[in-house]
């Protein structure tokens, strides 16, 4: 008879920070190694230890003991360690596609290092796994993928039925929404399921009669996967000892100390027939809903949009303009490495997700912050030296040209400022710093008419904002550095279709001609409009916004929410008094900012009052460690002041609503939203996803318990039908969620609450998120199209991207004052990644499909040929350039073509 084969792997899942800070695990973590060395030089049967998929460990430990690196080298090199493939453990939803797709491409190339990296793609406690998870192991060269989250297993024999996440068996088939199909591994029993294996042979006994009944119940072939750890679990010394005594009390079995690589090969040998098919993103759709733990994307949101804003730097700042700027030789790929290090640095799933003590978080703002630096020191060199062969001898002798630059993968509008340097005074020049000062104040006083000319010397509109004289100082790469005192001018423009990664070249000068209003928004003091929207202000506060081209009037839009909130950092529960307090019940004030031809802009004014906290009740239950289902808090009587301000800007050329919405919140124990009633029939959404426009349902499912119901986001989130639709964009704000009976997209914006939660009482006071905060999101009308949502979705995602500026010379210069530098032909095909090539002196433009079909893939780069590539850059013989298929990840890669 055939034994059953029992592969026991050890293990440590390793939150690098979480209920304690990074240091303390840190010290655990050198400790853990420290054993595992030891261990494998003096126990031969001991096979290996997986590292729980992540490299930044052996960063960590390194860092502490650099001296033992041949030693850990030479233990993976004999496989005693196995390391890989990820760089950290992420959380899918609240980071970047390209953050995903580097934290893959960072981890092989430093495992490779080493040796080889596991085979397997990684994610044993994510909170929820992303739907184009099959399509991304796929261009990483993974055939699997391992998951604690998101499929209910129904055990052997069971019948799945009609759900659509469940599966008879712990082994699956997950099928993204491309088509892709790898092998899918749920920790059924969780990845503890062989922790802290008995010796004693009456308590190993008990232990494996349980075990694998178990593991039994879910397995799909007779070869069970035993995972010996669990979080920051010490080594197991024993463990081979232990699987000697299992060997001896279960003649029918064979235990073995083993590791993936073997386990895998031995399983896909003897996979059945008929395993499941899942589909797409895993999120626990199929649960009571408690704990899917999605409201991780609205905990510390301040963390969220500093990790947008670092995110936008790196991907579609700072690396398009040093492709633009450098040769392949000059290209800064170290800087980026390391930038990029940091702000992997920031995305373990406990991190990231804002579910971690203070200490933890306080740590991230200061990594956020240097990768931050890093990338405006590479942007800002990027623009220099690219503006430095910009040709911009066409201006007049008193101009000063400046280049705006659209890096995005998108045509683009919208406002940009500038600060210009209209006249300096070096330090080392002629009478004092004060004499130097007032000299220039006089200058400032005696400013000519300014106008604003593109190089073809048409005349186009603007707003000074500032003038001052300023202290500055240039760092030249060549000598010491150079203080000056300057006149600076603080000018604001509108950029009028911009294509992708172009620039354009203007000047501020002396006026040679009046300026001509040409405004096409119209304006009072509650209503504002354009070609495409027309919104008024109401008595109440809300707003009424009207589809020009449709006739569909929404009521009820921009309508702030705010409820008591007695949960954790994980999960938001309401406070048991189920009051909502809404702005429309509160007074309010409006007025017109601006209206002329660069747009006009609204400053709305709500004047809220809510609880100051929960009441006493929610201490003692979070002290005593009561779950948030059986909680009884309600929110105190003692009301503060939240005043919201809402600067409300509609631009001339688009159909884009834009909102920055500014409050100094002082209440605690809540959270507050800003909710558009769209009132349209439809039984789905989409939002924007890791490269995935995904749809969902407005309902849950059947068996879901909890009152909300939480989705994550990237940029957007939109409720459409045949006739009309209504996209809400976002920086920042990842939660969002659908009020299924009127279809309001209701956008979080605060959460604030005061303990981790998770399996004990450890407070967070920095989670309430006391202070200033301020919101930026859009909402833009639609007729339902194909065409006009996807325009949609592309500003949203646009929108997180500011204009780059740099104000330059008059030189010469080999490139045109106006230029775009790849041509971006299909609508469809959303931007993530321009770069240069990893090695040789191509280029690389990486991307999705937006929409829900197939198109024509029209990019080009001048005469560089594109070829596909994975995203380790390796070609792909079997993939077109010149088509984009539905939810296809593209990555182009372009050289020079060869001569004949």
């Amino acid at each position: 008879m055939t034994k059953k084969k029992v592969f026991i792997i050890s293990h440590s899942h390793w939150d690098r920070e979480w209920y304690m800070p990074f240091e303390q695990h840190h010290m655990r973590l050198v400790t853990l190694i420290d054993n595992l060395l030891d261990i494998f030089k003096h126990d031969p049967d001991f096979d290996s230890f997986h590292l729980d998929g992540q490299m930044i460990a052996l960063d960590d430990y390194l860092a502490v003991r650099p001296e033992r690196k041949p030693e850990l080298a030479a233990a993976i090199k004999a496989g005693k360690l196995r390391i890989g493939p990820f760089y950290i453990l992420q959380d899918d939803f609240l980071i970047s596609p390209e953050s995903n797709v580097r934290n893959m491409i960072i981890g092989r190339d430093q495992a490779r290092e080493y040796g080889q990296e596991v085979p397997l793609g990684y994610f044993p406690d994510t909170f929820g796994n992303m739907g184009q998870t099959p399509q991304m192991m796929a261009l990483a060269n993974l055939k699997t993928a391992a998951f604690g989250r998101g499929v209910t297993p129904t055990g052997f024999n069971n019948q799945v039925g009609d759900a659509d996440y469940a599966s008879q068996y712990s082994e699956m088939w997950w099928q993204g929404p491309d088509g892709t199909r790898i092998l899918g591994l749920l920790f059924a029993n969780w990845y503890s399921n062989g922790n802290e294996i008995p010796v004693e042979k009456t308590a190993a006994k008990a232990f494996w009669d349980q075990k694998l009944a178990d593991a039994e119940k879910f397995a799909s072939t007779d070869n069970l996967l035993m995972m010996n750890g669990v979080d920051h679990q010490p080594v197991q010394l024993d463990v081979t000892a232990a699987i000697k005594v299992a060997n001896e009390l279960y003649p029918d079995y064979e235990f073995i100390h083993t590791n993936f690589t073997d386990y895998l090969a031995t399983l896909s040998a003897d996979l059945p027939q008929d395993l499941s098919t899942i589909h797409g993103e895993l999120t626990s759709q199929e649960t009571d809903g408690w704990y899917t733990l999605a409201n991780t994307a609205s905990s510390r949101v301040y963390l969220k949009q500093e990790n947008t804003k670092n995110e936008r730097l790196l991907e579609n700042q700072a690396e398009p303009l040093a492709t633009m700027a450098y040769t392949a030789q000059d290209y800064p790929h170290d800087r980026l490495r390391y930038a990029w290090k940091l702000l992997l640095q920031n995305h373990p799933h406990d991190s990231i997700c804002g579910c971690s003590v203070d200490e933890v978080h306080r740590e991230m703002l200061t990594r956020f912050a240097k990768s931050q630096e890093v990338a405006r020191f590479i942007t800002r060199d990027a623009l220099m030296t690219l503006t430095a062969k910009i040709n911009t001898v066409e201006f007049g002798a008193q101009a000063k040209p400046f280049v705006v630059v659209n890096t995005t993968g998108f045509t683009k509008s919208g406002l940009t400022r500038i600060v210009v340097e209209w006249d300096r005074i070096d330090f080392s020049a002629a009478g004092s710093i004060q004499e130097q000062r007032a000299q220039l104040i006089q200058q400032l006083k005696a400013l000519p008419e300014l106008m604003v000319v593109d190089a073809h010397g048409q005349s186009v509109p603007f707003r000074l904002i500032d003038q001052q004289v300023a202290f500055h100082y240039d760092l030249p790469k060549d000598r010491f550095r150079e203080p000056f005192q300057a006149i600076e001018l603080t000018i604001e423009l509108n950029m009028v279709d911009m294509p992708a990664f172009a620039w354009r070249t203007l000047a501020l000068q002396p006026a040679t001609q009046a300026g001509v209003a040409d405004s096409v928004v119209k304006a009072e003091p509650r209503l504002i409009s354009n070609e495409w929207l027309k919104v008024v202000v109401e008595d109440d506060g809300s707003l009424t916004m009207t589809n020009r081209e449709t006739g569909k009037v929404y009521h009820q839009m921009l309508v702030f929410e705010d409820t008591g909130d007695m949960g954790n950092e994980y999960i938001y529960r309401q406070t048991a008094d189920n009051h909502a307090y809404y702005s429309t019940d509160f007074p309010m004030d409006v007025r017109l900012v601006h209206a002329d031809e660069l747009g006009s802009e609204l400053e709305l004014t709500n004047y809220l009052e809510v609880p100051v906290s929960a009441d006493e009740q929610l201490a003692q239950e979070t002290h005593a460690v009561i779950d948030i289902t059986k909680r009884t808090a309600q929110r105190s009587s003692e009301k503060v002041p939240l005043t919201i301000t809402t600067k409300i800007r509609l631009n001339p050329h688009s159909r884009q609503l834009q909102f920055e919405s500014h409050l100094n919140n002082q209440a605690k124990d809540h959270r507050l939203r800003v909710l558009f009633k769209t009132a349209l029939v439809a039984e789905t959404h989409v939002a924007d996803s890791i490269y995935e426009t995904v749809t969902r349902p407005n309902h849950p499912a059947k068996n879901w318990q909890n009152p909300t119901n939480p989705q994550h986001q990237q940029a957007f989130a939109s409720v459409f039908n045949e006739a009309n639709g209504v996209t809400v964009g976002n920086f920042g704000l990842n939660e969002y969620e659908i009020l299924p009976q009127d279809n309001t997209i209701a956008l979080t914006m605060l959460r604030c609450v005061g303990e981790m939660g998770d399996w004990g009482y450890f407070a967070t006071p920095e989670a309430q998120c006391q202070g200033e905060f301020t919101f930026n999101y859009s909402v833009e009308l639609t007729d339902g199209s194909e065409a006009q949502q996807v325009a949609s979705y592309q500003r949203a995602q646009g929108a997180q991207t500011p204009f780059s500026v740099q104000q330059t010379t008059r030189h010469a210069g080999t490139l045109a004052a106006d230029h775009q530098y790849l041509e971006v032909n299909t609508p469809e095909f959303a931007v993530t990644s321009l770069k240069r090539a990893n090695t040789g002196t191509g280029m690389t433009l990486r991307g999705y499909n937006l929409g829900d079909r197939q198109v024509l893939l029209n990019v080009s780069a001048g005469d560089l040929q594109a070829e596909p590539v994975n995203f380790f850059e390796e070609p792909l013989t079997d993939v077109d350039s010149t088509t984009l298929a539905t939810a296809e990840i593209k990555t182009l890669l372009f050289t020079e073509k060869e001569r004949s």
